[in-house]
């Protein structure tokens, strides 16, 4: 597969490393020599490489690591990891940069970079051997030359290592299940350096299928099931506009209604802003009636309909791609419900913020479908199957000075589902200010995460700031 960089700005790489290197040697400790570059690259603050590698995709966050670890194969994170381990450093890892909070750069330790690990190689079966740095836009690419699929996000430069290990969800979820339920294998290098596989232990293989995000080691390679791709979608969107708080909330209600009646090859998400309301509705299968009707009713609900022609999943998906250039904003989970009776005591609240704060949107997403297999719910560690929507918050704004008061509305309404006891919340879509976050992401399991933790990385290695703790 193309080993290009997902960003433009990492086409810089190839004439800076070897530049920096010569210009700034990595001195961490006099009593450690450095790995040979074969198979890993080191980066200091003050190398132009340094500056490109240690952002994210979410301008608000401004780490400094010590040192920067740019693994070119699984060698070359076994010298990081082991290098880390020398010079007393803490370990957190970067795929595609996307974490909501963060959590893929430390200040002070060091970060393990995957974004050039990024191969794809066929085996028996349409099972396909993924590294982590892929992004989903170069993984559909290899998938649908081969008419397959994995059900996985819509952002096209999220890498799959992320978003498969916190579970992974998106507009095929309810068809095919989570990322994590087509993961069948993963190679890792654990806390102390070793290489270990999580064919000899099914416990390892259970708390990376949604359990294992800069948890227990670094992930260098995953297996996956893949299935036939479905052969169109279609999307209808449905606006309404200037609605008023009644307007509103009566939206609200009625498409968790219509929605719990969907087929499983149909997604929908709800967006609420300051004034307007957005359904999408998506179908990769038949136009049956159960589609038509949902189709109807959105929209007698709304004033505005349109309907895209059934176009290839290929053509499709791309639409949803969004925005690959760094952004300030914050997006996390808001709580996952069964239905709208778990927050029609206090929506109001919510809405009347979401309304008169402009750059803030409310959003509920389907879930449900085949998310909820028994089979898929006993073989992997997130927790949340139950549910059968998810909700987050998001805000955005153009400059730094603006974030301060859009970050504290942000934080009135995770405050109002808090006092509300929502207490289930997906680690995709993580909050740095939830309390009880060990429970709130993974429920009941978060103890037998722990376990994992002991065994693979008991020296607390890899961490971040919400790491499982030991």
């Amino acid at each position: 597969m193309n080993q290009q960089y997902a960003r433009k700005e990492f086409l810089k790489l190839t004439a800076l490393a070897n530049a920096a290197l010569l210009a700034k040697p990595l001195t961490l400790l006099a009593n450690t020599s450095i790995p040979d570059q074969a198979n890993v690259l080191f980066y200091k603050k003050g190398a132009a490489a340094y500056e490109v590698l240690r952002k994210g995709f979410n301008k608000r966050i401004n780490k400094f690591p010590q040192v920067i670890a740019l693994a070119k194969n699984t060698a070359g994170v076994v010298e990081a990891v082991q290098y880390a381990a020398k010079n007393n450093l803490p370990v957190t890892i970067k795929s595609g940069g996307h974490s909501m909070e963060g959590f893929s750069c430390n200040n002070g330790g060091m970060v393990i970079n995957l974004s050039k690990m990024k191969a794809t190689s066929w085996g028996a079966n349409g099972q396909l051997r993924v590294q982590p740095g892929c992004t989903l836009a170069e993984l559909y690419n290899a998938l649908f030359s081969k008419k397959r699929y994995l059900p996985g996000g819509s952002c096209g430069s999220v890498g799959i290592g992320g978003l498969t290990l916190g579970g992974g969800y998106g507009l095929l979820s309810r068809k095919y299940g989570l990322t994590c339920d087509s993961l069948l294998e993963v190679t890792m290098v654990d806390g102390r350096g070793n290489i270990v596989n999580s064919a000899p232990d099914p416990e390892l293989l259970w708390a990376c299928r949604g359990g294992g995000n800069g948890n227990f080691g670094v992930i260098t390679e995953m297996k996956f099931r893949t299935y036939a791709a479905p052969a169109t979608m279609q999307s209808f969107r449905f606006r309404a506009f200037k609605t008023d708080p009644a307007r509103m909330r009566n939206i609200t209600e009625q498409w968790f209604g219509i929605t719990q009646d969907l087929p499983p090859a149909c997604f929908s998400a709800l967006v609420l802003s300051a004034k307007t309301a957005y359904i999408l509705l998506t179908n990769v299968a038949a136009h049956t009636a159960e589609v038509t009707k949902a189709v109807q009713q959105f929209t007698r609900l709304t004033d505005k309909q349109t309907a895209s022609k059934a176009v290839s999943l290929a053509q499709a998906l791309k639409v949803f791609y969004a925005e690959d250039q760094p952004l300030f904003f914050k997006n996390a989970s808001a709580g996952l419900y069964k239905s709208f009776d778990d927050i029609s005591g206090y929506i109001n609240k919510v809405l009347e913020i979401t309304r008169n704060t402009p750059g803030m949107i409310y959003q509920v997403n389907t879930l449900g479908g085949n998310i909820q297999n028994p089979e898929a719910e006993k073989g992997s560690a997130f927790p949340h199957r139950a549910y059968g929507y998810f909700s987050e918050l998001q805000t955005y704004w153009e400059t730094e000075t603006q974030g301060n008061r859009l970050l504290q509305r942000f934080q009135a309404v995770q405050d109002i589902f808090a006092q509300n006891n929502i207490s289930a919340q997906y680690r995709n879509y993580p909050d740095s200010n939830f309390k009880n976050w060990e429970h709130l992401y993974y429920g009941a399991n978060y103890e037998r995460l722990q376990q994992v933790k002991k065994k693979y990385d008991p020296d607390n290695r890899i961490q971040q700031e919400q790491s499982v703790r030991i």
